[in-house]
């Protein structure tokens, strides 16, 4: 597994609630794919959203996101953990 920062650039605001619940429906959603969805955070008035995952690849990433809730990343990054 790897970890990756994928990022959402919806071009308008964006309420943490609402990111929340789109979280939410990616845990619910990720263990038929090996997928962990791990941390989010959020930019609400850029409307820009970073989730931290641990997937198999990134295309595994992007399908739970889009059986979730269809918002698939627009980027999404391979990232290694720092101390």
């Amino acid at each position: 597994m790897t970890l990756y920062m994928d990022v959402h650039h919806l071009g308008e605001p964006v309420s943490m609630a609402d990111v929340a619940k789109a979280h939410q429906a990616d845990l619910e959603a990720q263990e038929p794919h090996g997928v962990h969805y791990l941390r989010y955070w959020v930019d609400e008035e850029a409307g820009k959203i970073f989730c931290l995952v641990d997937a198999p690849d990134p295309e595994a990433a992007n399908r739970v996101h889009k059986e979730a809730h269809g918002l698939v990343a627009d980027e999404i990054h391979p990232v290694v953990e720092g101390e």
